[in-house]
Protein backbone atom coordinates (compact mmCIF):
# COMPACT_ATOMS: atom_id res chain seq x y z
CA UNK A 1 0.00 0.00 0.00
CA UNK A 2 1.24 3.61 -1.07
CA UNK A 3 1.96 4.91 2.63
CA UNK A 4 0.53 8.31 1.05
CA UNK A 5 -3.00 6.62 1.85
CA UNK A 6 -2.14 5.11 4.89
CA UNK A 7 -1.19 8.86 6.44
CA UNK A 8 -4.40 9.67 5.03
CA UNK A 9 -6.41 8.05 6.72
CA UNK A 10 -4.26 8.25 9.80
CA UNK A 11 -4.82 11.74 9.52
CA UNK A 12 -8.30 11.29 9.29
CA UNK A 13 -8.53 9.27 12.75
CA UNK A 14 -6.39 11.16 14.09
CA UNK A 15 -9.19 14.16 13.75
CA UNK A 16 -11.49 11.88 14.45
CA UNK A 17 -9.85 11.54 17.87
CA UNK A 18 -9.69 15.28 18.39
CA UNK A 19 -13.19 15.55 17.53
CA UNK A 20 -14.15 13.19 20.51
CA UNK A 21 -13.52 9.91 20.37
CA UNK A 22 -9.80 10.21 22.02
CA UNK A 23 -7.63 7.67 21.89
CA UNK A 24 -8.43 6.72 18.34
CA UNK A 25 -5.38 8.86 17.13
CA UNK A 26 -2.97 7.07 18.91
CA UNK A 27 -3.71 4.39 17.21
CA UNK A 28 -2.54 6.26 13.94
CA UNK A 29 1.30 6.83 14.23
CA UNK A 30 1.58 2.64 15.29
CA UNK A 31 -0.41 2.02 12.17
CA UNK A 32 1.47 4.29 9.87
CA UNK A 33 4.96 2.71 11.51
CA UNK A 34 3.98 -0.53 9.86
CA UNK A 35 4.87 1.13 6.21
CA UNK A 36 7.50 3.76 7.05
CA UNK A 37 9.83 4.68 9.65
CA UNK A 38 7.70 5.38 12.80
CA UNK A 39 9.70 8.66 13.77
CA UNK A 40 9.17 10.20 9.98
CA UNK A 41 5.40 9.09 10.56
CA UNK A 42 5.06 11.03 13.81
CA UNK A 43 6.72 13.74 12.78
CA UNK A 44 4.43 14.12 9.46
CA UNK A 45 1.26 14.19 11.40
CA UNK A 46 2.36 16.30 14.35
CA UNK A 47 0.96 19.23 12.36
CA UNK A 48 -2.26 17.57 11.50
CA UNK A 49 -2.56 17.25 15.61
CA UNK A 50 -1.73 20.60 15.97
CA UNK A 51 -3.96 22.17 13.64
CA UNK A 52 -6.82 19.74 15.12
CA UNK A 53 -6.17 20.66 18.16
CA UNK A 54 -7.55 23.97 17.72
CA UNK A 55 -10.50 22.99 15.36
CA UNK A 56 -11.17 20.68 18.44
CA UNK A 57 -10.99 23.63 20.85
CA UNK A 58 -13.45 25.58 18.70
CA UNK A 59 -15.66 22.77 18.30
CA UNK A 60 -16.30 22.55 22.43
CA UNK A 61 -15.72 25.84 23.45
CA UNK A 62 -18.83 25.56 25.47
CA UNK A 63 -18.18 22.47 26.70
CA UNK A 64 -15.60 21.49 29.21
CA UNK A 65 -15.03 20.61 33.18
CA UNK A 66 -13.96 23.88 34.81
CA UNK A 67 -12.23 22.19 37.67
CA UNK A 68 -10.42 19.29 35.67
CA UNK A 69 -8.89 21.91 33.22
CA UNK A 70 -7.67 24.01 36.36
CA UNK A 71 -6.07 20.53 37.94
CA UNK A 72 -4.90 18.48 34.45
CA UNK A 73 -3.24 21.61 32.28
CA UNK A 74 -1.03 22.86 35.27
CA UNK A 75 0.11 19.48 36.25
CA UNK A 76 0.43 18.31 32.57
CA UNK A 77 2.61 20.99 31.67
CA UNK A 78 4.76 20.33 34.63
CA UNK A 79 4.98 16.80 33.60
CA UNK A 80 5.94 17.87 30.04
CA UNK A 81 8.92 20.08 32.20
CA UNK A 82 10.32 16.98 33.92
CA UNK A 83 10.21 15.21 30.32
CA UNK A 84 12.44 17.51 28.73
CA UNK A 85 15.03 17.49 31.58
CA UNK A 86 15.07 13.65 31.61
CA UNK A 87 14.12 12.71 28.48
CA UNK A 88 17.88 11.84 27.39
CA UNK A 89 18.00 9.37 30.27
CA UNK A 90 14.15 8.15 30.69
CA UNK A 91 13.84 4.41 29.99
CA UNK A 92 11.03 4.72 27.29
CA UNK A 93 10.75 1.06 27.66
CA UNK A 94 9.51 0.55 30.33
CA UNK A 95 7.71 3.85 30.59
CA UNK A 96 5.75 2.01 27.52
CA UNK A 97 5.22 -1.01 29.55
CA UNK A 98 4.03 1.24 32.58
CA UNK A 99 1.25 3.24 30.67
CA UNK A 100 0.29 0.33 28.94
CA UNK A 101 -0.52 -0.98 32.44
CA UNK A 102 -2.48 1.27 33.56
CA UNK A 103 -5.05 1.60 30.71
CA UNK A 104 -5.00 -2.09 30.55
CA UNK A 105 -5.90 -2.10 34.56
CA UNK A 106 -8.33 0.70 33.84
CA UNK A 107 -10.67 -1.43 31.08
CA UNK A 108 -10.46 -4.91 33.49
CA UNK A 109 -11.47 -3.31 36.23
CA UNK A 110 -14.61 -1.61 34.71
CA UNK A 111 -15.37 -4.20 32.90
CA UNK A 112 -15.75 -6.51 35.38
CA UNK A 113 -17.10 -4.37 37.99
CA UNK A 114 -20.44 -6.30 39.23
CA UNK A 115 -22.28 -3.04 39.74
CA UNK A 116 -21.77 0.27 38.29
CA UNK A 117 -19.34 2.46 40.18
CA UNK A 118 -20.42 5.84 41.58
CA UNK A 119 -18.95 8.82 39.52
CA UNK A 120 -15.86 10.29 41.35
CA UNK A 121 -14.93 13.61 42.29
CA UNK A 122 -12.32 15.76 40.43
CA UNK A 123 -9.84 15.74 43.31
CA UNK A 124 -6.48 17.31 43.36
CA UNK A 125 -3.85 15.41 44.30
CA UNK A 126 -4.98 12.32 42.27
CA UNK A 127 -5.37 15.04 39.41
CA UNK A 128 -2.01 16.31 40.15
CA UNK A 129 -0.04 12.29 39.82
CA UNK A 130 -1.95 11.55 36.84
CA UNK A 131 -1.88 14.73 35.47
CA UNK A 132 1.95 14.98 35.92
CA UNK A 133 2.55 11.21 34.92
CA UNK A 134 0.50 12.04 31.45
CA UNK A 135 2.76 15.05 30.59
CA UNK A 136 5.76 12.94 30.96
CA UNK A 137 4.78 9.89 28.97
CA UNK A 138 3.05 12.60 26.61
CA UNK A 139 6.71 14.03 25.93
CA UNK A 140 8.89 11.14 25.99
CA UNK A 141 6.35 8.12 24.68
CA UNK A 142 3.40 9.75 22.74
CA UNK A 143 1.26 7.91 25.16
CA UNK A 144 -0.76 10.41 27.73
CA UNK A 145 -4.15 8.98 26.87
CA UNK A 146 -4.27 6.24 29.91
CA UNK A 147 -2.94 8.27 32.88
CA UNK A 148 -5.27 10.76 31.78
CA UNK A 149 -8.22 8.72 30.88
CA UNK A 150 -7.49 6.55 34.64
CA UNK A 151 -8.13 9.97 36.43
CA UNK A 152 -11.18 11.65 34.03
CA UNK A 153 -12.99 8.59 33.05
CA UNK A 154 -13.95 7.37 36.77
CA UNK A 155 -15.84 10.93 36.86
CA UNK A 156 -19.01 9.94 34.66
CA UNK A 157 -18.61 13.34 33.06
CA UNK A 158 -21.27 14.01 30.50
CA UNK A 159 -19.86 12.60 27.02
CA UNK A 160 -19.71 16.47 25.62
CA UNK A 161 -18.13 17.86 28.84
CA UNK A 162 -15.62 14.85 28.69
CA UNK A 163 -14.65 15.21 24.82
CA UNK A 164 -14.15 19.27 25.79
CA UNK A 165 -12.02 18.36 28.37
CA UNK A 166 -9.89 16.11 26.69
CA UNK A 167 -9.58 18.64 23.62
CA UNK A 168 -8.26 21.54 25.54
CA UNK A 169 -6.45 20.05 27.76
CA UNK A 170 -3.99 18.58 24.90
CA UNK A 171 -4.67 21.36 22.37
CA UNK A 172 -2.58 23.49 25.70
CA UNK A 173 -0.54 20.61 26.48
CA UNK A 174 0.94 19.59 22.60
CA UNK A 175 1.69 23.70 21.99
CA UNK A 176 3.83 24.03 24.91
CA UNK A 177 5.83 20.95 23.04
CA UNK A 178 6.45 22.99 20.24
CA UNK A 179 9.53 24.71 21.26
CA UNK A 180 11.34 21.28 22.39
CA UNK A 181 10.31 19.50 19.19
CA UNK A 182 11.69 22.40 16.93
CA UNK A 183 14.95 22.54 18.99
CA UNK A 184 14.59 18.79 18.23
CA UNK A 185 14.75 19.30 14.65
CA UNK A 186 11.27 17.54 14.12
CA UNK A 187 9.96 20.06 11.63
CA UNK A 188 13.27 19.61 9.30
CA UNK A 189 12.97 17.79 5.86
CA UNK A 190 8.97 17.40 6.54
CA UNK A 191 6.99 16.75 3.25
CA UNK A 192 4.65 20.03 3.57
CA UNK A 193 3.05 19.32 0.15
CA UNK A 194 1.90 16.00 1.54
CA UNK A 195 0.84 17.57 4.84
CA UNK A 196 -0.95 20.17 2.69
CA UNK A 197 -3.47 17.19 1.63
CA UNK A 198 -3.15 15.38 5.11
CA UNK A 199 -5.02 18.62 7.06
CA UNK A 200 -7.73 18.76 5.61
CA UNK A 201 -8.71 14.79 6.37
CA UNK A 202 -7.14 15.58 9.94
CA UNK A 203 -10.04 18.35 10.05
CA UNK A 204 -12.72 16.08 8.57
CA UNK A 205 -12.14 13.86 10.80
CA UNK A 206 -12.27 15.82 13.48
CA UNK A 207 -16.27 17.01 12.10
CA UNK A 208 -16.57 13.03 11.85
CA UNK A 209 -15.73 12.98 15.42
CA UNK A 210 -17.90 15.48 16.77
CA UNK A 211 -20.71 14.26 15.06
CA UNK A 212 -20.21 10.93 16.32
CA UNK A 213 -19.85 11.83 19.59
CA UNK A 214 -23.31 13.71 19.51
CA UNK A 215 -25.43 10.56 18.55
CA UNK A 216 -23.86 8.32 20.12
CA UNK A 217 -25.50 7.21 23.88
CA UNK A 218 -23.53 7.96 27.01
CA UNK A 219 -22.91 4.47 27.45
CA UNK A 220 -21.85 3.42 24.05
CA UNK A 221 -19.60 6.61 23.87
CA UNK A 222 -17.86 5.51 27.38
CA UNK A 223 -17.44 1.92 26.08
CA UNK A 224 -16.04 2.71 22.86
CA UNK A 225 -13.41 4.67 24.33
CA UNK A 226 -12.55 2.05 26.54
CA UNK A 227 -12.28 -0.35 23.85
CA UNK A 228 -9.61 1.73 21.96
CA UNK A 229 -8.07 2.77 25.36
CA UNK A 230 -7.69 -1.27 25.65
CA UNK A 231 -6.47 -1.74 22.29
CA UNK A 232 -4.10 1.34 22.94
CA UNK A 233 -2.76 -0.11 25.69
CA UNK A 234 -2.06 -3.70 23.97
CA UNK A 235 -0.07 -1.90 21.92
CA UNK A 236 2.07 0.26 24.26
CA UNK A 237 2.49 -3.12 25.98
CA UNK A 238 3.41 -4.83 23.36
CA UNK A 239 5.78 -2.36 21.88
CA UNK A 240 7.38 -1.67 25.59
CA UNK A 241 8.08 -5.34 26.19
CA UNK A 242 9.55 -5.79 23.00
CA UNK A 243 12.23 -3.35 23.39
CA UNK A 244 13.17 -4.32 26.81
CA UNK A 245 13.57 -7.91 25.29
CA UNK A 246 15.48 -6.67 22.42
Amino acid sequence: MDPFYLLLFAALMVGTAKGGLATVGSLAVPMVALVMNPVVAAATLLPVYIVTDWVSVALYRRHFSRRNLTILIPSMLGGVAVASLIVTVAPEDLLLVFTGLIGFWYCLKSWLRRSPAEPRPAHVLPGVFWGTLAGITSYITHSAGPPTQAYVLPQKLPKLDYAGTIAITFAVVNLSKLPGYALAGQFDGLDWSAILWLIPAGIAGTGLGRWLTGILPQAVYVRVIEIMLFLLSVILLAKGTAGLIA
